[in-house]
């Protein structure tokens, strides 16, 4: 009898940030409750949700999404989630989340199910990586979560010098990986982001959405991390 043939999909590939790692909303909503605004942590994280999807069209542009003007103009989307459209509570959101915990920010926390989706990955004889724009912190970030240790390696913008979209920091994924780009699939949070970008570079993309706030969009979607990784896993 034959051997049956090889999956194709050889490698799963990560974002960081709303992907693996999850943003702190209970350090959002401390600071908005210290300022009089009594919000709950579902409503701050709702706000989040579709905050990506409003700064995705600003990105779209060629803003970069580790420069100072997306990362402001992303609180202010939150915030605007939130019905607080006052300047002066944007300027101290704003400030809060320039302060949290630097140089890595808000996303100290896993994500619920990461650990278990890397961990099919593996079960599955796949590699696994992380693929994230950043500020040299994602490696740190990860091993904080206790994710560092699950994933055969990290690559970070702020490190290799190139970011998303740009088709060359995929490469260097899938160099590490040591796979060809039909080979590999990528999952992240923003679609001209990881979406386009990892299309071309030719591997195919899953988009996380959460809330089901994205619309329909000309790629594959999932609602959770677990989801994505098995819709990755079943591709021939």
């Amino acid at each position: 009898m034959a051997a049956p043939a090889r999956p194709r999909t050889r490698a799963v590939l990560f974002d960081a940030g709303n992907t693996l790692l999850r943003m702190n909303y209970p350090a959002i909503a401390r600071h908005l409750a210290s300022r009089g605004h009594a919000v709950t942590v579902e409503a701050v994280e709702e706000a989040e949700l579709r905050a990506r999807v409003r700064l995705d069209a600003d990105l779209a542009r060629g803003v970069s999404t580790e420069g100072r003007p997306a990362q402001d103009q992303y609180t202010a989307y939150l915030m605007d989630g939130l019905g607080l459209t006052d300047a002066g509570e944007i300027e101290a959101a704003v400030t809060f989340k320039r302060g949290y915990n630097p140089p890595a920010g808000l996303f100290d926390r896993a994500d619920p199910a990461a650990r278990a989706a890397i961990r099919e990955v593996k079960a599955a004889g796949l590699a696994v990586g992380v693929i994230s724009n950043s500020n040299g912190s994602a490696h740190a970030l990860l091993d904080g979560a206790g994710l560092a240790s699950e994933l055969d390696f990290v690559i970070d913008s702020g490190l290799v010098g190139v970011e998303k979209p740009d088709p060359r920091i995929f490469r260097l994924g899938l160099e590490r990986a040591g796979v060809a780009a039909h080979e590999a699939v990528y999952i992240g949070d923003l679609y001209s982001i990881d979406v386009r970008g990892a299309s071309a570079a030719g591997l195919r993309a899953v988009l996380l959405d959460p809330g089901g706030f994205w619309g329909k969009r000309d790629c594959a979607t999932a609602p959770d991390l677990l989801s994505a990784v098995r819709l990755a896993l079943s591709w021939k």
